[in-house]
């Protein structure tokens, strides 16, 4: 998801919200784990800030997302859970910020695939409970409406995810974003797995329309069956 905070200076390097979209574009694991590493040690020196933990979660929430589109669950798992408590020490500082429920929620959420149902009894309700906070602080974040429905799709059917909700989400966040390519990107996914092939492929090559660097919208679009 691309992010909106503005660059930050620590410990001599400069990070900013498109380097960490270039390094989960190329999924750059171990360039991602150095960021969340080096952003983790300097909330660790100013626990009262609340953003800086907030910027170690995004990273954590990254490093997650790449080392699931590598299937490494039990990684993807690992450094989620890490963000997880990042995010609660940003929410803990600061409670009416959408972007920190967001990305608790996103980092909840992405600690369920290693594991679905024992994922599901520990994460899953508290993923929903942070992004309806997100959605109801922030209801025009295309990013929280596209967080919300990553949820649904990850949460098991018998647990009230699936799909079907996830794309009514998506589409809510094309609605309020109509160039947001993680949102068609999911909805290809979404598609895919419903065997929507014609509705996947479409919608991938419109996420990689505006995201022409995203390597796992490229590898999902390659794995439809041709035409």
């Amino acid at each position: 998801m691309r992010l909106v905070f503005t660059a930050f200076l620590l410990a001599g390097i400069c990070f900013a919200a498109d380097d960490l979209d270039k390094l989960r574009d190329k999924q750059d694991r171990d360039g991602l784990a150095k960021v969340a590493e080096t952003l983790q040690a300097d909330a660790d020196k100013s626990p009262g800030d609340a953003n800086k933990w907030y910027r170690a979660a995004v990273a954590f929430s990254y490093v997650a997302e790449v080392a699931y589109e590598k299937r490494d669950k039990p990684g993807s798992q690992r450094a989620a859970e890490a963000g997880v408590k990042a995010a609660e020490h940003a929410i803990a500082l600061n409670a009416k910020n959408a972007e920190y429920h967001r990305i608790l929620g996103t980092l909840c959420g992405q600690v369920i695939p290693a594991n679905p149902i024992l994922g599901a009894l520990a994460y899953g309700k508290r993923a929903k409970e942070a992004l309806d906070k997100a959605i109801e602080l922030d209801p025009k974040s295309a990013r929280a409406w596209v967080a919300h429905g990553v949820g649904y799709y990850y949460l098991p059917n018998n647990f009230g995810g699936g799909p079907d909700n996830a794309l009514k989400d998506y589409q809510k966040a094309i609605s309020l974003d109509p160039k947001n390519a993680e949102a068609y990107l999911w909805m290809g996914i979404a598609y895919a797995k419903q065997k929507q092939t014609e509705q996947a492929r479409a919608a991938l090559t419109k996420s990689l329309q505006f995201d022409p660097d995203r390597a796992w919208a490229r590898q999902q679009l390659e794995k439809l069956p041709a035409k």
